[in-house]
């Protein structure tokens, strides 16, 4: 596998979201809108990336015994890097996003690509899978958001698309909403796999 290939993998092939059905519970629940899915797919991101390096540097020196437990104190730290930077610097989304942000300690993506990936691949390939992952759940998380939002604002990013009062349907910036508009994409993304034979 060329390593090209490890960075285009979860953009579409093995898409975290849509693909591997990874990361639901964030999903889900913070892709009110297209800035929530952004913010929170670019805090992954960066927790994705900067673990899964340093278990590739450190792995040799892991004990199997507490290897997951290693994986967990790691990605902890970047966790709480992101954490106190979004606390400081955009509190308005750190709001927003809430116990969410803490949560991505436990996030089965990046915990799964640490043990799947990072443990048992060379630094850079782990660094071109971290990166390509987390675009993938960013790129899906945001556009998750960006649906949500027009349908159910009529906005998107904050900036009115529809004139005021336009119809709009209140129920895609709720609960149900949300998995709609996951299984609605996750049947989009099957039906674009399948098309083009990805």
């Amino acid at each position: 596998m060329s390593n090209l290939k490890y960075f285009t993998n979860g953009l579409l092939k093995e898409n975290p979201t849509f693909v591997l059905v990874l990361g639901t519970c964030p999903a889900l629940a913070v892709t009110t809108s297209a800035v929530n899915g952004l913010g929170m797919g670019a805090a992954t991101l960066f927790v994705l990336v900067c673990s899964n390096v340093i278990i590739s540097l450190v792995k040799n020196f892991i004990p199997d015994k507490v290897r997951i437990a290693a994986f967990i104190v790691i990605i902890a730290t970047f966790v709480t890097m992101v954490d106190l930077v979004m606390n400081a610097y955009s509190p308005d989304l750190y709001s927003a996003l809430g116990i969410f942000i803490p949560l991505i300690v436990v996030n089965c993506i990046i915990l799964g690509r640490a043990e799947a990936f990072a443990q048992k691949n060379s630094v850079y390939q782990s660094m071109l899978d971290g990166i390509g992952m987390g675009l993938g759940f960013t790129l899906a998380i945001t556009l998750m958001g960006s649906i949500r939002e027009i349908v159910g604002s009529g906005s998107i990013f904050g900036f009115p698309l529809l004139r005021e009062g336009a119809l709009t349907i209140l129920l895609f910036v709720l609960p149900p909403g949300a998995f709609i508009t996951y299984g609605l994409l996750i049947a989009a993304m099957n039906k674009i796999k399948s098309k083009y034979n990805i």
